[in-house]
């Protein structure tokens, strides 16, 4: 006689749900997503126990760079349209990522000199400032470089992108245009520049956004004037925070590409974003 009687037990719940049925070939998640290449993209070269954080965090800043600079294109269009409503929800995601930009900051954010030595030299020549995708945002943040874009003329496809770019007006420069359609008084000079050099701080400029904040204080271009601030400062506190991570790691020593490391990313973070609405806050 079988004395065992103890019930059978229960399948797992989880085992009679849908989504725990085997599928016939790759997820659909990873079909849409394509997790799995993404997850071998990381090939550390050595054994140190950092290396595999820099290279996540580097991976994960330039996808977040790619999205940022999507969304600058989009509104870029939205704004010579006319569209300061599809603008607006454009610049309003890319703030979103540039948050999410800076906190990846923070798995190397206290990287000690003798922890960055352990990995170092693995990556040779390579330096953050090659990063195409990086150049594109400077670019259509109007800090346009020949030199930058002719780094990258032995790769020539990634070349012809950028070259794009930086034939192209920034999205400053359709901000700007967009603001003499709207009435104010920005110049010809500015609004027909040559869009391939670095935008400077112009007054007349600065008077057109003068005008904007010392109007009505729900005026639709005054929202756009604060969002762009929001952007500069969070582009500008990206650069510092480079700057840091950098000093902590190695501090005044050469950077690996040959550049003045820290010397050199000080005075790249010194460069204002949208000058004028930093310069306009004392004169209203």
């Amino acid at each position: 006689m079988n004395d065992d009687t103890s019930a059978p037990a229960p399948p797992d719940a989880d085992d009679l749900d849908p989504p725990t049925r085997p599928f016939p070939g790759a997820s659909p998640y990873d079909t849409y997503v394509h997790a799995s290449v993404l997850n071998t993209l990381q090939h550390p070269l050595t054994e140190a126990p950092d290396e595999m954080g820099f290279l996540v965090t580097t991976q994960v800043m330039e996808l977040w760079f790619t999205l940022i600079v999507h969304e600058w294109r989009t509104a870029r269009t939205a704004l010579a349209k006319d569209d300061l409503d599809a603008a607006g929800d454009a610049l309003v995601r890319s703030r979103r990522a540039l948050t999410a930009l800076n906190a990846a900051w923070a798995p190397l954010a206290a990287l000690t000199p003798a922890r960055f030595n352990g990995f170092r030299a693995a990556f040779g020549e390579a330096s953050g400032f090659q990063s195409a995708m990086y150049r594109h945002m400077e670019f259509l943040l109007g800090d346009k470089s020949a030199g930058m874009l002719d780094l990258h003329r032995g790769d020539a496809a990634v070349h012809e992108a950028l070259g794009e770019t930086y034939r192209e007006p920034s999205l400053y420069d359709e901000v700007l245009r967009f603001l003499h359609r709207r009435g104010l008084p920005v110049p010809e000079h500015v609004r027909k520049r040559d869009v391939t050099t670095p935008h400077t701080c112009d007054p007349d400029v600065v008077e057109a956004w003068r005008q904007v904040y010392a109007g009505p204080r729900h005026d639709p271009l005054l929202t756009l004037g604060e969002l762009l601030t929001d952007i500069a400062e969070l582009v500008e506190r990206w650069r510092f925070d480079h700057v840091m991570v950098v000093r902590r790691a190695m501090g005044t020593k050469s950077g690996s590409a040959g550049s003045t490391g820290l010397a050199w990313l000080e005075r790249r973070a010194a460069r204002p974003v949208f000058p004028e609405l930093w310069e306009v806050r004392g004169g209203v």
